[in-house]
């Protein structure tokens, strides 16, 4: 919405753990095979729209980690990854008709502080729906910012979506802009 489309947010009712179990994706492939899915997913039901379907893995050390059902289960993952460098992959990918227009990925690096568990003690007070909403346990544009030493990549891609491509590929479809 801050790149100001209009948009219209439909959850893709798809079984995710199904598309992951169901193939040998690395992590990027993963990332992709997921956005993909859910794009196609709702264009076929609004086959006049431009769809967009977005996903992001963390990996760290080698495996995927998926969000948290709990805070207790947040604040494991959390304790695990201070300290430590882990890779945010956000792919997404424009449907329109059922048929694929784009799609892309991109990449992000995010090594936290060392904290002390009254550090995230602290921190699960106040991060509220990050824990268990975001696959890290944190949101980067809310309190979540305190967690971090560095950051390598874009924003966006932070976010859950690499945004700048995507906005490439629908001013190049929509309004008939080459790049």
């Amino acid at each position: 919405k801050g790149a100001g489309l209009a948009l219209e947010a439909i959850p893709a009712d798809i079984d995710e753990r199904a598309i992951e179990e169901g193939g040998a994706y690395a992590p990027q492939e993963l990332t992709l095979a997921l956005a993909s899915a859910k794009a196609e997913h709702i264009s076929k039901k609004h086959t006049e729209s431009y769809v967009i379907g977005a996903d992001q893995v963390l990996v760290f050390e080698n495996e995927i980690l998926h969000k948290a059902n709990t805070t207790q289960e947040a604040e494991s993952k959390l304790k695990k990854l201070r300290g430590q460098t882990h890779r945010l992959i956000s792919a997404a990918s424009l449907y329109k008709g059922g048929q694929k227009i784009w799609d892309g990925q991109d990449e992000a690096q995010l090594t936290m502080h060392n904290v002390s568990d009254r550090f995230l003690e602290r921190y699960i007070e106040k991060a509220g729906k990050a824990l268990e909403q975001c696959v890290g346990g944190y949101a980067l544009e809310d309190v979540g910012a305190w967690l971090f030493e560095s950051i390598e990549g874009d924003y966006f891609t932070i976010l859950g979506m690499p945004l700048l491509p995507l906005l490439g590929a629908l001013r190049q479809e929509a309004m008939g802009e080459g790049e």
